[in-house]
């Protein structure tokens, strides 16, 4: 008898209490596997013979011996392939709870060659006699002791498996997750580690350079949508008929409505915000993931900001206090430091969000990681003190998101044509922007209407007017270098000619406009993959080869 079917057999044996049932049951949830009892194969072959099992412990031990003993072990490969070719279990990978003679072993080898995985579990006899007199709801009847169990001829000759098994562990010095980690990784359950998977988007300039709205076109190409930072940052998108603004949310929740979205442990959270945004974007409660390490901001973490919003131009959102109050808050009963896993209200939101991603990266989904802000308003990069509270790399949000870079498929850089920052604060500034010049000297070289620009270019938090540079061309290598993207994202080419405007190719954009973008892939050192040519539904010109 032989099964020609793509299936994996996992046979796990051991003596009784060592906990092959925990494991088996461990692995059907966690990576959705079809799980055989087989004590039910026994009790489909007796069904088979006309014939009835107690359900009692001895009974079961008696005649899974009298089965062995007329098919040589094989009637639990029998059975096994039967539920198979039958289609009542169904995956790549079938758990058998549990084998107990070598021979058994083999037939299932003899019948699934080259498919079968033996995992020996054991522990020591007082452990196992601790574990049976505790044990409750095994569906048998059960003997009086451990002692009585191990009586069968069968489970005293148990440990002979030990030498055959390809993976053995001891259920005393493993926890009951290191022995599903150790056996998921030996099945190899966890897929490669090494599938880049991952697209990140970042900001290569001070921030509002549009990564909402590319990101808001690309979301579609996504599973997971995963998004880092505070609200501090706006990400506007063109959803019809009225833009949106997403200050905590991943800007393509609307986009890619069956995405899951992810607010990852480096995150920080205004309650108040989120929720509201929440309710706007009408997200299931099934969607949305807060990891139970973000921060929350308090009305305290506000209020200690409101010197930085008259003295460096801070948006004055808390999110800097409140990761502040987070460092010297360890150890602390004063500093009143609540993560999200403390705020009720958030609770139905509530899951670590690794194993979400490590889920989705088993089945081989693509996550879209979005950064906020931009690149030289890096705590460590930017020109300090005129800079947020955080590390806005590429690098620095892999962290906030818990993601390995090995994982990084693509980096796309986001970059406008003329870079902003937010207005100055009547005290002092918000900082240095190289060249500075004004939005009405960019309407007049770009035939655009200046009254429109203002119009637009206010911050999409704070509502103050932004101030403008020229294209700064060593702020782009140094953005470069930090970030290493694959691709550049482009925004804003309407301001350097209205014509591009209408542009949805690449061909369309005048030519001025197409000498610039070849000077900044030699300078970046990536293609300028993605344009924005304007602010609605098909202002993107995809450039990408991936």
């Amino acid at each position: 008898m032989t099964a020609d079917l793509p299936v994996r057999i996992v046979a796990i044996s051991g003596p009784v209490g060592a906990g092959k049932s925990t494991l088996a049951k461990d692995l059907a949830l966690r990576f959705r596997l079809a799980h055989i009892r087989t004590q039910d194969l026994m009790r489909d072959a007796a069904n088979d013979r006309s014939a009835s099992i107690e359900p009692t412990r001895r009974a079961m031990q008696d005649y899974g011996e009298a089965l062995d003993r007329e098919t040589d072990g094989r009637w639990v490969a029998e059975g096994v392939a039967k539920l198979i070719a039958g289609g009542y279990v169904e995956g790549p990978i079938v758990i058998v709870d549990s084998v107990r003679l070598i021979e058994q072993v083999d037939r299932l080898r003899d019948a699934f060659p080259g498919r079968v995985t033996h995992v020996y579990l054991e522990a020591p006899r007082a452990v196992l006699a601790e574990r049976y007199s505790l044990r409750e709801n095994s569906g048998l009847e059960e003997l009086p002791s451990y002692d009585e169990v191990a009586e069968n001829e069968t489970e005293r000759l148990i440990a002979n498996l030990e030498h055959d098994a390809d993976v053995s562990i001891d259920t005393v010095r493993s926890t009951r997750s290191d022995v599903v980690t150790r056996v998921a990784a030996a099945l190899s359950l966890d897929g490669s580690r090494h599938s880049r998977l991952v697209d990140v988007y970042v900001g290569g300039q001070y921030g509002s350079e549009g990564k909402g709205n590319v990101a808001y076109h690309l979301a579609a190409e996504y599973e997971v949508l995963m998004r880092v930072g505070g609200p501090n940052a706006g990400h506007k998108v063109p959803t019809d008929p009225d833009p949106k603004t997403h200050r905590q949310l991943p800007s393509g929740a609307l986009a890619n409505p069956t995405a899951k979205l992810l607010i990852g442990p480096g995150a920080t959270v205004s309650v108040e915000v989120l929720l509201t945004e929440i309710a706007d974007c009408g997200v299931d409660i099934e969607r949305l993931f807060i990891d139970p390490q973000a921060m929350i901001i308090e009305d305290s973490d506000v209020e200690a900001e409101k010197g930085l919003v008259g003295d460096i131009g801070s948006t004055g959102r808390g999110g800097g206090s409140a990761a502040a109050r987070r460092i010297m808050g360890r150890g602390s009963t004063t500093a009143g430091v609540r993560l999200a896993r403390d705020v009720e209200v958030l609770a139905p939101y509530i899951h670590l969000t690794g194993p979400i991603l490590e889920d989705t990266f088993r089945a081989g989904g693509l996550v879209m990681l979005e950064g906020t802000q931009g690149t030289h308003l890096s705590m460590y990069h930017g020109a300090y003190p005129y800079v947020t509270s955080r590390d806005t790399t590429v690098s620095g949000t892999l962290a906030e998101a818990g993601i390995p870079p090995h994982r990084v498929r693509r980096v796309v850089m986001v970059i406008r044509t003329y870079p902003i920052r937010v207005g100055s604060p009547p005290k002092g500034t918000s900082g240095g922007i190289e060249q500075e010049t004004t939005w009405d000297v960019i309407a007049e070289r770009s035939g655009l209407d200046p009254k429109e620009i203002k119009k637009v270019e206010v911050g999409s938090v704070t509502s103050r007017e932004r101030r403008v540079g020229e294209f700064d061309w060593t702020q782009l290598a140094r953005s470069a270098q930090l970030n290493g993207p694959t691709d550049i994202a482009m925004t804003f080419v309407d301001y350097l000619h209205i014509d591009n405007r209408n542009a949805r190719r690449y061909d369309q954009l005048n030519n001025e406009t197409i000498h610039f973008i070849e000077e900044v892939e030699r300078v970046a050192g990536a293609p300028v993959s993605l344009i924005s040519t304007g602010f609605d539904q098909r202002s993107l010109i995809d450039r990408r080869e991936w």
